[in-house]
């Protein structure tokens, strides 16, 4: 994991989180970007040639459930250790990344050392981009509303055909294990990570299209690949 301290110290990337807005973007803009790619992001592979720099997912339902898809991705992936059982022991691309767990979400710059989760798997790549250097972080994706109503992190099972609040209708399909998200943590932890990043005069932004999330600057996505940026 040291490796990857400020490994990109000073520069930009995207973190491509899964909401349904990613269907309005052309992501085969970030050809030249350093991007993040999040939990099933390779389901958008056979309609685009954006591919992912780095693939994160520490979701234990997620790892569970997708391991051999997962398994599959060329590309460095950091991935929960609780889950490592599900993954190849010899596999040079997966980094585990140790959980840890207190009463109160916090922002932990050493990712040498287990470190918060938080309620959303974007806390944690906004964790590993702080940790790797990164100066601005652009999120897409993050749509922050979901159709399915219910108490957070309860798990239940699939009963509709179609996901519609990811970009992909079998994202989550019926007969599949998921968590139900708590977006007022996600908020919390959101606003954790931007008062760290501005702290070190670092911004995050968030070029999501029609997104609920209020914690972020927002900017046009389009702008940020020409002068505008």
């Amino acid at each position: 994991m040291s490796k990857y301290e400020g490994i990109h110290k000073g520069k930009r990337c995207f973190i491509v989180a899964n909401g349904p807005s990613l269907n309005k973007m052309d992501l085969d803009l970030l050809k030249n970007e350093i991007t993040f790619g999040l939990n099933r992001i390779y389901l958008n592979f056979d309609k685009s040639r954006f591919r992912p720099t780095y693939f994160v997912a520490v979701n234990e339902l997620v790892l569970e459930q997708f391991a051999r898809d997962i398994s599959n991705l060329n590309m460095p992936k950091f991935i929960n250790w609780n889950q490592r059982s599900y993954f190849p022991t010899r596999d040079p691309e997966i980094i585990y990344l140790k959980p840890k767990f207190v009463l109160n979400d916090v922002f932990e710059c050493d990712l040498t050392r287990p470190f918060v989760f938080g309620g959303t798997v974007t806390f944690v790549t906004l964790q590993l981009a702080f940790y790797m250097g990164f100066h601005d972080v652009i999120i897409i994706g993050l749509d922050h509303s979901f159709v399915e109503k219910g108490i957070p992190n309860e798990k239940e099972i699939r009963s509709v055909e179609k996901d519609s609040s990811h970009f992909h209708p079998n994202y989550f399909p019926k007969g599949v294990k998921w968590q139900l998200p708590d977006l007022l943590r996600s908020e919390l932890d959101y606003s954790i990570a931007r008062s760290f990043y501005e702290k070190e005069g670092r911004e995050i932004l968030d070029a999501t299209i029609g997104g609920k999330c209020k914690v972020f600057k927002k900017v046009d996505y389009d702008s940020l690949f020409g002068n505008k940026y």
